[in-house]
């Protein structure tokens, strides 16, 4: 049957688990790049060293976490989900970038930006 102008079509809601799947992805998500966020602010030493060692100077670490928080707390609100999922991505890709230069390890290092952007 195809639809014309003014009709609807039926979709079917998802189940309960899908939801409940979603809500559990993404909040897992949300609880990483929360920490991930909170300690660059808490400008701790070891994320000093990291920083450095990836090659970016360490007044950069405020700038790195607003930009995360802001991010998350756009991918938190659902009206805002897929503007802040795709700021995510960007800002996850630049992080595999960086991995990717520093030669680190492939499943720890560099793809584990993937993984956070695939469960967004």
């Amino acid at each position: 049957m195809e639809l014309t102008l003014g009709q609807k079509s039926e979709v079917a809601a998802p189940s309960r688990g899908m939801l409940v799947g979603s809500w559990a992805l993404s909040g897992l998500v949300i609880l990483f790049l929360l920490f991930d966020g909170t300690i660059k602010l808490m400008n701790l030493p070891m994320v000093r060293e990291a920083t450095t060692q990836l090659g970016y100077p360490v007044d950069t670490i405020p700038v790195m976490a607003a930009l995360v928080l802001g991010c998350t707390l756009l991918y938190a609100i659902p009206r805002t989900s897929v503007l802040g999922a795709v700021l995510l991505t960007g800002y996850l890709g630049g992080a595999v970038a960086t991995h990717l230069r520093h030669s680190d390890p492939l499943f720890s290092h560099i793809l584990f930006p993937v993984y956070v952007g695939i469960m967004a």
